[in-house]
């Protein structure tokens, strides 16, 4: 059976390479690669190497290289067709079936790629040429360097109506075909077709794997009627569910840890040379649902970059209705609003690299954004008024779909409702951040504390009136990995990367770390390992809190599938928590130096953050209920 390039894409984009590797290969992260020994040759020293990113793995020892197929099939011994049927059931979708009406509609996408690969060849070479003498100048005053305009393609489309058709034509492509691809325009009043593009600067639209489809091309007339022109919607094409520069971006936003969504194509570009890759752009359209899904694949908290006037304002808050109910722990937006009404290419070359950087990092919440949509400049005078904005927010609240989340959202904007009208102060977010300067060492400054567990996990049935210097959470981690050896040995490479706080908690992780790379075994086995490195005391004191507990999976008893689901919410909580005190503390001591608002707000967001971490571990089956917000604990 023969499968389409887009379903083996869609196969790739849905599985990391990693995921499917470690069932056969134990694997252990060095920095953005993944290592383990070869599963073709015995070895001590690992030489088998997994890139997430560039979607290969590679074995020095054996001289093999390939993709996720290639895995399957190697040690496996499967064909093709059997390593892609298994593959598809990893990665949840439907093996296609092949009919004749199928096969016709592959060959006829094959040939609309191939057909707009030839047009990007040929306006590359247009602009090059003398006729793109003009588009050249152009690009020269918005200081696209060769290298930028090689990287992405550029190309320029001559003012010939019939340019590109007669190119096209003397290489086999049929007038349909053209049409089908967006590059021509037709109609029953068009006697004779022609090219849809002409005297533009063109930037090819690519999809995830870099094949071209799509253009969107800006306008050298000053008096044309669209200065920026997208292709229409086609087989290969639609608008709202691709992003510009996505193929470049992917790797760029792994390495980042972010990514930026600006509004333009001469916004991608610029950043990219100034070194922001981690750029794309929703091609001209308001953010769609399906461009969210595509950025938060790059990265949980994208970034917005909008341009600092009405109009990128105005995008800013289209962006909210997108996001609103989409929006869940792990999945949200942070928004940049550029100084002076610049976009991001005119901030670069006035204040370079830096002055974009600096904007970048100091970016707001998304309830920052939404706040500032409803409130500012909106007469409140009467009590009717107030009450629609008080319904409209909590409408707006509602409509996100995170139960969690939700009521945090509830109670935050609940909150600022009540210091805006005057009906209480704004309370207290934990240490007093009051905008002034603050020397080092002095009472009352930002000092990092110890980081604590939240009253909902330490008041859960499990945990309720256990003396432990273990946190909580910590100790339901490590239950879950004594009570069931199979789910650690899955898990070792994320058991021995985890973070605690008590030094009695990291002995046992090593403890178990070790046990499981020297071959594991069952619970007993376990525990006669645990004796002799001298941490038996320990794990009995732990596993006494199993005769509390009302979490069914922490018991030895419990399905490993179980165990192993309540694993993974507790290590999402786990990683976040960690993630979010650590720029916490970074925050209090920038503003012990030195108070800034937007230091101030981002505080605020963190918090906001725990907090609802809080009500995630409440959710938990057994953690009980949240007790209400604090400051630096979860």
């Amino acid at each position: 059976m023969r499968f389409s390039p887009a379903f083996l894409e869609e196969i790739r984009a849905r599985l990391p390479v990693s995921e499917v590797v470690r069932q056969k290969v134990k694997l252990k992260k060095e920095g953005r690669e993944w290592r383990g020994l070869s599963p073709f040759n015995a070895e001590k020293t690992p030489s088998f190497y997994v890139n997430d990113q560039k979607m290969r793995w590679f074995d020095f020892s054996a001289g093999k290289n390939g993709n996720i197929f290639d895995f399957l099939m190697e040690t496996d011994g499967l064909s093709f067709p059997e390593a892609v049927e298994r593959l598809a059931g990893m990665a949840g979708l439907a093996m296609p079936v092949e009919t004749k009406e199928q096969r016709e509609q592959e060959q006829r996408r094959a040939s609309l790629q191939e057909v707009l690969d030839w047009a990007a060849e040929f306006f590359v070479r247009q602009l090059a040429s003398p006729a793109g003498r003009e588009a050249r100048a152009y690009l020269d005053r918005r200081q696209v360097s060769p290298a930028s305009r090689e990287n992405f393609r550029l190309g320029y489309a001559p003012a010939d109506r019939h340019a590109l058709r007669d190119h096209l034509a003397g290489k086999g492509a049929s007038v349909e075909t053209m049409i089908e691809a967006g590059l021509l325009i037709h109609g029953e009043d068009i006697p004779v077709p022609y090219d849809r593009f002409r005297n533009r600067v063109m930037f090819p639209i690519c999809d995830r794997g870099g094949r071209v489809i799509a253009f969107g091309g800006r306008a050298l007339e000053a008096d044309a009627q669209a200065k920026y022109l997208n292709s229409p919607e086609t087989p290969l094409f639609h608008k709202g569910a691709t992003l510009y520069n996505i193929h470049n971006a992917r790797k760029a936003a792994h390495d980042a840890g972010t990514v930026i969504a600006v509004e333009g194509y001469m916004d991608v570009i610029a950043l990219t040379a100034a070194g922001f890759p981690h750029a794309v752009a929703p091609l001209g359209t308001a953010l769609t649902p399906d461009q969210c899904g595509l950025l938060w694949r790059m990265a949980e908290e994208p970034i917005l970059c909008f341009d600092g006037d009405k109009a990128g304002l105005k995008a800013a808050f289209r962006a909210i209705d997108t996001a609103v109910p989409l929006i869940g722990l792990g999945r949200t937006l942070r928004f940049v609003l550029l100084p002076g009404g610049q976009d991001p290419d005119e901030l670069l070359r006035a204040g370079g690299p830096g002055a974009l950087a600096e904007a970048l990092s100091q970016p707001l919440p998304l309830v920052d954004i939404l706040w500032m949509r409803e409130t500012d400049g909106a007469a409140l005078e009467t009590p009717e008024r107030r009450a629609a904005l008080e319904r409209r927010l909590r409408e707006i609240a509602g409509q996100i779909g995170d139960e969690t989340l939700r009521r945090y959202y509830a109670q935050e904007l609940s909150e600022r409702l009540s210091a805006l009208f005057g009906r209480t102060p704004a309370p207290p977010r934990g240490r007093d951040f009051s905008p002034r300067r603050r020397a080092p060492g002095r009472p009352g400054a930002s000092q990092p504390g110890p980081v604590r567990i939240s009253s909902a996990l330490a008041n859960s049935p499990l945990f309720r009136g256990v003396k432990s210097p273990i946190a909580p959470r910590d100790a339901l981690i490590l239950l879950i990995l004594m009570n069931h050896p199979e789910v650690l040995a899955a898990q070792v490479e994320e058991a021995a990367s985890l973070e605690f706080a008590s030094a009695e908690a990291a002995a046992l992780r090593d403890a178990l770390v070790r046990f499981t790379e020297a071959g594991g075994g069952d619970r007993d086995k376990l525990a006669h390992a645990l004796d002799a490195s001298g941490l038996g005391g320990l794990a009995a004191r732990l596993d006494g809190m199993v005769a509390h507990a009302t979490l069914w999976s922490v018991r030895p008893e419990a399905a490993p599938a179980d165990a192993a689901e309540s694993l993974r919410q507790a290590l999402v909580l786990h990683r976040r928590f960690w993630a979010l005190n650590r720029e916490l503390r970074a925050v209090e001591a920038r503003l012990a130096e030195n108070s800034s608002e937007q230091d101030l707000l981002r505080l605020r967001d963190i918090q906001t953050q725990l907090s609802a971490l809080d009500g995630a571990e409440a959710a938990l089956e057994g953690f009980g209920a949240s007790s209400g917000r604090t400051s630096r604990t979860l």
